[in-house]
């Protein structure tokens, strides 16, 4: 494995193309690092970890800009810099393989950033490996997960731009999963369990792919992975799966497909609350948030949280709606006191 400078370091700037500019107080040189980034992108060639990033953003112009890494992960939202003036942001990203679903493609190997935004400006840049860092864990299906194309996104994708230095996003869902398969496949719980580490959250929404379970096993399965994060130290927080866009003609969603109701009759939210309150566990009751927000927005409006015209799908969310319900579970941590609000971005 080829090693890390610890001292990796990139000053450019971003038009057309990236090219050097003076380095700020502090940096010293800024030269070395140019080699990592060409036109919109950066590349460190660093080991799988969980990274500190600051980035320093703005130019002679005013810009907007945002970051993305590694499997089309959100990690910084669109950022302003006034023309001539300096803003400079840090979040923490881990780093892994493979880098997005935990059955599919390993990835490039390292750690890959995207330059957008709509007048993107990176003035420098900087990664060093994370010292003091809370994991968030993802525990989930295709509603969660990191979606390797466009125009698909799970909200656990769209949840990094909302956490700031100090608190990362390790996303472990993966596409298809059910309780009963997430923990009998070697490449996923038994992979995610002994990452866990005292103090670290771990999030659990799996209901979707549950359609053949019945309720005791589904009930169980999910103290069996209860069980599992505090057996590391861990915390679980249990959370019920977002809605399917399924209006009934009064323009509610109260009907068994849309509240993740199976063949079996098993109310999935129903039994995720009730073990919730029955192991003491923090709860994000994701379906009665979304459930809201989908009614609000109407049968026309809510298209667009999911890929109902792109794809006549009416489960899995685009990017705006991953974007949405990725606030929503961000609006949950601090509200329950899972996360310092210091550590989120609010907007």
């Amino acid at each position: 494995m080829r090693r890390f400078n610890m001292a990796v370091l990139a000053a450019v700037t971003l038009s057309t193309a990236l090219s050097a500019v003076p380095a700020h107080a502090g940096e010293a040189g800024g030269s070395p690092g140019l080699a990592h980034c060409t036109a919109g992108a950066c590349h460190f060639d660093v080991p799988p970890g969980t990274y500190d990033v600051r980035v320093v953003l703005g130019g002679k112009t005013a810009s907007a800009t945002s970051i993305s890494g590694e499997t089309r992960r959100s990690l910084l939202p669109e950022t302003a810099a006034p023309a001539g003036e300096r803003v400079t942001r840090s979040f923490t990203v881990n780093v892994r393989t493979p880098e997005g679903e935990p059955t599919g493609p390993d990835g490039t190997p390292g750690l890959d950033l995207r330059i957008g935004g709509s007048a993107p400006a990176l003035a420098g840049i900087k990664v060093t490996p994370a010292r003091h860092t809370r994991q968030i864990f993802l525990v989930g299906d295709s509603t969660v997960c990191d979606q390797p194309g466009d125009p698909y996104s799970g909200w656990g994708q769209q949840l990094p731009q909302y956490l700031r230095e100090g608190v990362s996003v390790a996303n472990y869902a993966d596409s298809g999963e059910s309780t009963v398969t997430f923990l009998g496949n070697p490449r996923l719980w038994a992979t995610v369990r002994p990452l866990i580490r005292p103090g670290d959250l771990v999030l659990v929404q799996l209901a979707h792919n549950d359609k053949t379970t019945d309720e005791a096993t589904y009930r169980a399965n999910l103290e069996t992975l209860v069980a599992g994060v505090r057996e590391r130290g861990g915390q679980p927080v249990l959370v019920t799966p977002i809605v399917r866009r399924w209006f009934n003609p009064d323009g509610t969603l109260n009907n068994s497909t849309a509240l993740l109701v199976n063949g079996l009759g098993v109310d999935h939210p129903a039994v995720t609350r009730s073990v919730a309150a029955a192991q003491d566990v923090p709860l994000i009751d994701l379906t009665a948030k979304t459930k809201a927000l989908v009614e609000s927005l109407g049968v026309e409006g809510s298209k667009a949280l999911y890929l109902t015209n792109e794809a006549r799908d009416n489960t899995h969310t685009s990017v705006r709606g991953a974007m949405a319900y990725a606030g929503l579970v961000r609006d949950e941590l601090v509200t329950r006191h899972l996360v310092p609000k210091g550590k989120v971005r609010v907007g």
